[in-house]
């Protein structure tokens, strides 16, 4: 009997139709055929190439053309690329397995030498006597416990950082998600570069001693240069002195939008202890 001609009865909502999918929700209707070996290894490898494509294809415009992906995101064109934001979760997966550089992930050590260190020293101060915990048991707990809540508000600093680009984009064609999706994707490219990259750099090259915070800063500032400039050309299509004087302002933003992230990730972290 032809499949295509029969009759089936939706397993997920109960619609009769006919063909191999469901008109009314989209059910696949499993044939013997969908469960062979010789299926399972052609879905897995599907499953792998087109995901690794999409990483590969998204990740490289987002370090060659800033501002690309998100540009094509907003008008769109979604199905060739991976959105920024998971894009994020995958290049967090494998900076969390060998963290060098502190970004979005900020250990308890790091926030001790913020601006707001000593709030951080007395509210831990405060949260070890109470629970009976020592200096290095807390400083281990802590590390652990705001891995997790900082993948989770990465979305909170790209919000931060994305408010000014409504202010100084507020006459392009952009909504409010396509600035906070530009930001995401600006959070890639700095996890890439100024961690990954790094870190990679670190463990194979004798350069350990010279990542100091001096050679850092100046790195952080070079690169995210690069992207703010070249972006606001893509996606925003700004030229002249404007593109140069816009790309400086986010720049000064972006400073302050990583220390608001990284106190509201601290206070996150403590409360929830």
């Amino acid at each position: 009997m032809d499949t295509f001609a029969s009759e089936h009865i939706c397993k997920s909502c109960e619609n009769r139709f006919t063909g191999l999918y469901c008109n009314r929700c989209g059910e696949k209707v499993i044939l013997p055929a969908n469960r062979s070996f010789k299926s399972l290894l052609s879905s897995i490898l599907v499953a792998i190439t087109f995901a690794d494509s999409k990483v590969f294809r998204t990740l490289s415009y987002v370090l060659t053309k800033p501002g690309f992906v998100s540009a094509e995101i907003a008008e769109g064109r979604t199905v060739k690329y991976l959105r920024p934001l998971s894009l994020f979760f995958v290049l967090n997966l494998v900076y969390f397995l060998f963290p060098l550089i502190q970004l979005f992930n900020a250990s308890w050590k790091t926030q001790l030498g913020t601006t707001y260190g000593k709030m951080v020293m007395t509210m831990s101060s405060f949260k070890m006597v109470e629970g009976g915990i020592p200096t290095d048991a807390f400083e281990l707990l802590y590390n652990e416990t705001t891995v997790g809540y900082a993948k989770l508000l990465v979305i909170v600093f790209a919000i931060l950082a994305s408010l000014p680009l409504n202010v100084l984009y507020r006459k392009s064609e952009r909504f409010f998600t396509d600035h906070v999706g530009l930001m995401v994707e600006l959070a890639c490219f700095n996890l890439f570069v100024n961690a990954l990259v790094i870190t990679l750099m670190a463990k194979i090259l004798p350069i350990g001693d010279l990542l100091n915070e001096n050679v850092l800063t100046v790195l952080f500032i070079l690169t995210n240069l690069y992207f703010l400039v070249r972006s606001s050309a893509i996606f925003y299509h700004e030229s002249g002195w404007r593109l140069g004087f816009k790309s400086m302002v986010q720049l000064a933003v972006l400073k302050v939008a990583l220390e608001a992230y990284r106190l509201i990730l601290f206070l996150v972290t403590i409360w929830l202890m």
